[in-house]
Formats: structure tokens, C-alpha cells, sequence
């Protein structure tokens, strides 16, 4: 299905037609929004103006999705989930029109009907006609909730809660998830410079050592095609950029990714450490060939990384960049809000603590583990550490020089520091 739907997303012929395909695609298939739909914009004939427009149609409907929701479902006289997919990715198009784009009502009804017409049939296109009417007539629809306000599911907001312990804070993340993120670029200093990235239309980021904003597509720049240069949010460009600099000694250290795929850590920490030996791994053939795309110079391995392989030996530093539920990054892949559920907390957090277990028995006396995740829940951060240092007294917690909180770590907010909720610890082994 995810193939014969990219098909048709190459040769979608409207803006608002192209936005849909996508949408449908993310949720249908399960791909993510900020891979799909650059790729489907670069093969796209749209001008620049009608591009722009489905980029905010499909992170717009996406982010605001639990607004959207609540809107629709009170013009509805059935349950919301008895719509099917095709037709509600509709209503949600044109209900972000109308009451977020602030569309005027008579095009944003046709539009939405025509497109219906097109992708859902003359049928549904009657539905969609009726409910789109109803809600024209209710554009001071009051959210019911803080949940739908800001489009964020109760469980989300809660962990948030827990991590910062005030509700206003609280909003000011919430809001900072919904509003838009431009594409951020790391300059890769071993393979291309801040003037060639500057003189292409980027803008370098006050206080950043190599990352620059671009309000443009990232594949139009030549160092980005050829994979001299990356895309990469500021907060793991931060990581990186701490956890490279535990290295104080003069001599060579051995280094060890864990969990490198899709690669974008892997080649920044390779940039900068041109002296030092760096194992990658991605326990995905597939993503391991796509890690090998980015890091040139070093090793890429491909093993489960609760296991390392003996015959890797010990490291000096090792990167855990855990897989975690993603809560840090919602303005960038706003489905994950949708997609995620509570349940998925207690299998991730026993991968964390497998992980964490296998560097604690791979890295040398004196070296140090960094464990970041793009998450702030405290399920896969503080308590997380806090077991971890419990059970393995031969380690202690190191503070991270810039930006640590009162334990030490890093811990990054969208509506503080203007990049991903990025998470990091740092431990080193006594003995």
C-alpha cells in the first residue's frame, strides 16, 4: 500500500491533493511525516508557493489533529472513529483550514469537497459537504480540555508535568510543539564549512558551534546532496557536541555508537573526532547501509546492541541513543503524539536498561557512558539513571559542564532553548 500511495504522491497535481496523499501515507502506512514528505516535495512539480502550502496542510493537520478532532466530532451525529480513514483525513484538512488557516469559508468548502470528490467519492464527498457546512457555522468552537487546546494526548501532557512541575511551563512546551520548526543543518567540519552553507541561503544559529536554520527544502544545497553537511535538530548536535567533549586526554580513544541508525549523531561524533577510532552500529541491515551512506571514515558494525560482540573489545566511550517514545521531538514528527501509547513506555524502558547493562560491561575503568534519549518522560530519564547508579556503585554520575540541571544532566525544552526535548547523562566507571 506505502508504495502504490508514493506512486501517487509523485504524481498528485494540487497542493491539496498532495497534502492528503501524505497524510493518508503517514497514517495508514505508518511512515513518518518528516521523511516522506521532503521526498515527495522534491519530486513534486508544485511551485514553490503550492509546496509551502502542503508542508503546512500536512504538519498543520498532523500537530493539530486533537483540536481538528474535537471540532468534527461536535457536528457528528455517530462516533467520530466510524469514519474511515480516507474521508477523515479530509474533514481534518478542512477543519484546519477553516480554524487554523482562518481559510475564508466558501473556498475552503469547495476545496475540501472537490478534493473529497476526487479521493473519496461522490458519496462521501456529500458527507464531507454537510459537516464542513455545519462546522462553518461554528468557527467559535471553545476546545473542551487543556488535551484538545493543544492537541496533545492527556497521557503526554502528564508526563511533561512530571518532568517540570509547573502547569504553566507545561503550556509554553505544549504550544512550542505546535508552532512551526525549520529544517536545522549541521555542518560536518571534515567534509564542508560554514561559508559554503551560508553563501547556499543557510543562516548560522547564535551560540551554535556548527548548526545553521533554513527556511528552504535542505536537498537544494549541493554540501547536503552529497553528504557533506546533514539534517540534525540542535539538541543532538548539543549532545554530540558534550559528549565529545569528555575527551580531555591527548591520546587516542576508542569510541562506540550503540545505537547509531540513522546516522546523523554518528557523523557529527566522526567530524569531530578525526584522530579517534569510532565503531557504529545499527542492528538493522537495512538502516546499517543507510548509517554507512553518512559515516565515511569509521566502522559500521551491525549487532544487537544489548549484546556487544567480545571480540570488539573495551571502549573508552560509548553513546547510548536510546530508543525512547519520542516526546521530545513532536514538533518535528508531530504523529508521534497519535502513534505513541502509554503502553509502549514499559517495553522501551527495558530496552533502555538492557542497553545501559551492556555498555556498563563493555566500557574500560575511567571511561564514560553517555545515555541520551529525545525524551523528557522521567520513566526513560531520571528514574532510568537513578536505577542504573542504584545497582552499579563502580559508576558515578558526571555533571554536564553547560546547561545541566540539579543532578547534573542535560536536559533540553523546545520552549527554553528552541531545540528537541534532548535528555543526557553522562556516568563514569570508577573501578
Amino acid at each position: 500500500m506505502a508504495r502504490n500511495l508514493s506512486n501517487k504522491v509523485a504524481k498528485a497535481k494540487g497542493p491539496r491533493q498532495l497534502a492528503w496523499e501524505l497524510l493518508y501515507e503517514v497514517d495508514n502506512s505508518e511512515l513518518y511525516s518528516n521523511l516522506i514528505v521532503p521526498k515527495a516535495l522534491a519530486s513534486s512539480t508544485l511551485e514553490v508557493r503550492d509546496k509551502a502550502l502542503v508542508t503546512n496542510l500536512v504538519y498543520g493537520t498532523l500537530r493539530m489533529r486533537g483540536l481538528l478532532d474535537g471540532a468534527i466530532r461536535r457536528q457528528l451525529d455517530r462516533e467520530i472513529a466510524s469514519i474511515d480513514l480516507k474521508t477523515l483525513t479530509v474533514l481534518r484538512m478542512g477543519a484546519y483550514q477553516l480554524l487554523i488557516l482562518k481559510t475564508p469559508v466558501h473556498a475552503a468548502v469547495n476545496e475540501i469537497v472537490d478534493l473529497a470528490k476526487i479521493v473519496c467519492g461522490k458519496s462521501a464527498a456529500s458527507f464531507v459537504n454537510a459537516v464542513m457546512r455545519r462546522l462553518s457555522e461554528n468557527l467559535d468552537f471553545k476546545p473542551a480540555s487543556i488535551s484538545e487546546e493543544f492537541s496533545h494526548p492527556d497521557w503526554v501532557i502528564n508526563a511533561f508535568q512530571d518532568a517540570l512541575k509547573d502547569s504553566e511551563l507545561v503550556k509554553h512546551q505544549l504550544q512550542a510543539d505546535n508552532e512551526i520548526a525549520l529544517p536545522t543543518l549541521v555542518c560536518w567540519p571534515d567534509r564542508s564549512n560554514h561559508k559554503e552553507l551560508t553563501e547556499a541561503g543557510a543562516e548560522i544559529i547564535p551560540g551554535a558551534l556548527n548548526a545553521f536554520s533554513f527556511k528552504g527544502n535542505p536537498g537544494d544545497i549541493p554540501a547536503i546532496r552529497e553528504r557533506r553537511a546533514g539534517v540534525q535538530d540542535l539538541g543532538s548536535q548539543i549532545v554530540v557536541e558534550t559528549f565529545v567533549a569528555t575527551k580531555s586526554e591527548d591520546r587516542h580513544l576508542r569510541w562506540l555508537d550503540l545505537c547509531a541508525g540513522p546516522g546523523g549523531k554518528a557523523a557529527y561524533m566522526e567530524s569531530l573526532l578525526p584522530d579517534d577510532e569510532l565503531i557504529a552500529n545499527e542492528p538493522t541491515q537495512v538502516r546499517a547501509k543507510l548509517l554507512s551512506q553518512v559515516v565515511k571514515r569509521s566502522k559500521v558494525k551491525s549487532f544487537d546492541g544489548r549484546d556487544i560482540p567480545i571480540e570488539l573489545g573495551e571502549f573508552d566511550r560509548i553513546l547510548i541513543d536510546a530508543p525512547c517514545t519520542g516526546l521530545g521531538a513532536l514538533r518535528r514528527r508531530p504523529e508521534v503524539r497519535w502513534r505513541r501509547k502509554p503502553s509502549d513506555l514499559r517495553s522501551l524502558v527495558e530496552l533502555q536498561r538492557e542497553l545501559l547493562e551492556s555498555a556498563a560491561a563493555r566500557i574500560k575503568v575511567g571511561g564514560i557512558i553517555g545515555y541520551a534519549t529525545c525524551s523528557p518522560h522521567i520513566a526513560e530519564t531520571k528514574m532510568q539513571v537513578n536505577d542504573f547508579l542504584k545497582k552499579h556503585v563502580n559508576f558515578a554520575r558526571m555533571k554536564v559542564v553547560a546547561r545541566s540541571d540539579s543532578d547534573g544532566d542535560l536536559q533540553l525544552w523546545t520552549f527554553r532553548d528552541g531545540t528537541d526535548c534532548m535528555y543526557l547523562a553522562l556516568f563514569e566507571r570508577k573501578s
